[in-house]
């Protein structure tokens, strides 16, 4: 028997002994994994790395993400990308590699797909068949489902660093200059509007996480997200907001321009809009004190095609200098 088989009959002696009537808690699932495999006389011989493996896998399988688990714990994976049942792409400094591992089923692929999205109460299905979610550690998941995705499920998960990047690392990799991180820090200090603009990967929220880091603490900050991923420090008096899905049930959608109208009312000293890809750029810009006229930028050029404020025409070109030197 090989190792995948000699799991999937291992975990489903585990479920045979799970009473689904009643909650468990994961010292008792692990507790009832221990006593299967205490069990099984075939294991006597192997190795206590290959138990310990079986162990945690199957408790993955479980109580978690199955075979994505090792990976979303793994902090050197920047993304994991599922195509499907049995197609497992995962990115590590900046290079994409694909794993030799499977969904035991497509029942079991399903399983995590609603896990994702209970976790953050979303919906996805044949109705609804795209959706953005969040795991736990504040990882940013898409999925598309069938008929859309026509070779299977797709999941996309960017997981963000445990630690938060900083300007001085930035300088450190050279990413940017210290003069550029100094004319950045005096604009956000001085509550000038900037827009951060790039394409996918480029590490625009990850960029806007390390200029938050020089907003004043006494200030209230209100971030708006269609998932929440900002990782905002220091920042006592911050409200969080992110959309919503209008469901089956009745619960009607709640998108970024409604959150924006909302905010408005609550008395924010900044506003952070995390992603603009619709109509909700005509709310934000009206936001904008003095904002009179803007177009967004060609992403090739990266110039502004139309920008009445000087203030934010200097602080894009800076935004775009910055980007150019990074993709470099």
């Amino acid at each position: 028997m090989d190792y995948l088989e000699q799991r999937r009959k291992l975990r489903q002696m585990v479920q045979e002994r799970l009473d689904y009537g009643r909650d468990y808690t994961d010292e008792e699932v692990e507790d009832t994994i221990d006593e299967v495999l205490m069990e099984q006389e075939n294991l006597e011989l192997c190795s206590v790395e290959l138990r310990r493996r079986l162990r945690k896998e199957l408790f993955d399988s479980l109580r978690r993400l199955d075979i994505l688990q090792i990976f979303v714990d793994d902090s050197s994976v920047t993304e994991i990308m599922i195509n499907g049942l049995d197609h497992i792409f995962v990115e590590r400094d900046g290079q994409l590699q694909e794993l030799d591992r499977a969904f035991d089923s497509m029942e079991k692929l399903q399983d995590v797909i609603q896990q994702i999205v209970a976790g953050c109460n979303r919906v996805v299905n044949e109705a609804s068949p795209i959706v953005d979610a969040r795991l736990s550690n504040g990882a940013r998941v898409n999925i598309v489902m069938s008929p859309i995705a026509l070779n299977g499920p797709i999941i996309t998960i960017r997981r963000f660093p445990d630690k938060p990047i900083t300007m001085q690392k930035l300088i450190a990799m050279e990413t940017i200059s210290p003069e550029a991180a100094d004319f950045l820090k005096t604009l956000v200090k001085a509550g000038y509007n900037i827009f951060v603009s790039g394409g996918t990967g480029s590490g625009k929220t990850t960029f806007l996480n390390v200029l938050s880091g020089f907003i004043p603490p006494e200030q209230r900050i209100i971030t708006i997200e269609d998932s929440a991923e900002l990782q905002l420090q220091g920042i006592p008096n911050l409200v969080r907001l992110e959309t919503r899905n209008g469901n089956a049930e009745g619960c009607r959608e709640i998108g970024i321009r409604e959150l924006i109208r909302s905010s408005l009312r609550m008395r924010p000293d900044r506003i952070i809009v995390g992603e603009v890809r619709g109509a909700e750029a005509i709310d934000m810009l009206q936001c904008i004190p003095g904002m009179t006229a803007v177009c967004l930028q060609d992403m090739q050029t990266a110039r502004p095609i139309c920008c009445r404020d000087w203030r934010i025409w200097y602080s894009w070109e800076w935004i775009c200098r910055f980007r150019q030197s990074a993709t470099r």
